[in-house]
């Protein structure tokens, strides 16, 4: 009776061992097109029995999705030799085709190599697709920049941040671990990342876009522009005291990595200002001047800060701090002049001193009036018509010139 059983019990272990594919692979394994297997497996993904089917079916579809790609390589490399010995013809060929499977075949085997690396039923982990589609997929991943180009120049914003989406998510793929990258170096990843967070954020997700953009800043070359790209996409999410708090906090970290960076510490100085947290603002810029005694930057806002605290000698200090590092920024040069308007203004019962005042400003309100005549970023016009009102009387020509130009 014991023998019995156990034979029973041998017989069941056996026929669990061995047991072949599903009903539900078997259908997909069957399928002539990558339609009708992306359908299968679709509505039958629950019914395939463990990780190792599931990474069988969805290297089905990978291998439905190259059938299209070699199909429409091969009318190319035909076409083009054609050309070179001008025999033969050239035939017509769906590139836009191309583009999909490329697309689905990148997808779908970075999902088969999914569960292709989970271990089994005995806990070992014995992949049976990574390594033929690591090379068969990855030199593919070009055709996506080409594909988000053409969807791009269609006005199609949602399918280009598929293709340049995938192209991007693609580099980062455990699929593509393996790949030397110190050989073959992805000349194009941020480039795309950049663009890709580009129709992230038009397509209104500005998790990815954000997500991208991150991945675009590791590249030196595109570093500045993303960078300029990841605060402004920052800066449109501004709408509550808590979103400004928040993207301070993300100024701080980016600024902790780089503190060179003289645009990424001008925006931390002035959200700090905007939140009125005036300690921070200060000792950011105190510290910013000790590293670098001669940072234009910081010595503008420690002026601008001064300024609007009415402490007219320590800003016009500051600003002519400022335009000793760079000379050639009106806007600087139009604070000085104010700042000297200002302080004459708050002088009482001392009519020399205050003409004294106005004439001290005058040549740094002229020097703003030459480098911008036409006042586009600064507008020097009315403090230096002030001053030439006080100086030369109201008649004089040059104080006429400015009061039309004030009017």
């Amino acid at each position: 009776m014991k023998k019995i059983m156990i034979a029973a019990l041998m017989m069941i272990m056996s026929s669990t061992v061995f047991a072949g594919d599903s009903d539900a692979l078997k259908a997909i394994l069957k399928a002539k097109t990558y339609t009708e297997a992306e359908t299968l497996l679709k509505s039958n993904l629950g019914q395939l029995v463990n990780a190792g089917e599931k990474a069988k079916a969805y290297n089905k579809l990978v291998d439905l999705a190259m059938d299209k790609v070699s199909k429409e390589q091969a009318v190319m490399s035909a076409n083009q030799m054609a050309v070179q010995f001008k025999q033969g013809k050239v035939e017509p060929y769906d590139t836009l085709g191309m583009y999909n499977a490329v697309y689905n075949a990148l997808q779908n085997g970075m999902e088969c190599d999914k569960y292709d690396q989970m271990p089994d039923e005995k806990g070992k982990v014995k992949p049976k697709f990574h390594s033929a589609n690591q090379s068969r997929l990855y030199a593919l991943r070009v055709h996506l920049i080409n594909a988000g180009q053409e969807a791009g120049n269609k006005e199609d914003k949602a399918g280009a941040l598929k293709d340049y989406g995938m192209y991007v998510e693609s580099a980062e793929s455990p699929l593509f671990k393996e790949v030397d990258k110190t050989k073959t170096p992805d000349q194009y990843l941020g480039e795309v990342a950049r663009v890709a967070a580009v129709y992230a954020f038009q397509n209104k997700n500005v998790e990815l876009a954000d997500q991208y953009v991150d991945v675009a800043m590791k590249d030196t070359a595109v570093y500045k522009d993303a960078l300029n790209l990841k605060l402004y996409i920052a800066q449109q999410q501004l709408k509550t005291k808590e979103d400004s708090v928040k993207y301070a906090d993300k100024l701080q970290m980016i600024y902790d990595k780089d503190k060179s960076n003289d645009q990424v510490f001008g925006q931390l100085a002035g959200i700090y200002g905007s939140l009125k947290q005036v300690d921070k603002m200060n000792a950011l810029i105190a510290d910013r001047l000790k590293a670098d005694p001669k940072n234009y930057t910081a010595w503008a806002l420690k002026g601008q800060n001064e300024m609007n605290s009415s402490k007219w000698d320590d800003a016009i200090a500051s600003f002519k701090n400022a335009i000793e590092t760079k000379k050639d920024e009106p806007i600087i040069y139009t604070y000085i002049g104010y700042c000297y308007n200002s302080k004459a203004a708050s002088i009482n019962n001392d009519v020399a001193s205050q003409k004294k005042l106005f004439q001290e400003g005058v040549p740094y309100l002229e020097q703003a009036k030459q480098l911008d005549p036409k006042r586009e970023k600064a507008n020097w016009s009315y403090p230096l018509y002030q001053s030439y009102y006080v100086i030369y009387g109201q008649n004089d020509p040059r104080t006429k010139e400015l009061e039309s130009m004030n009017k």
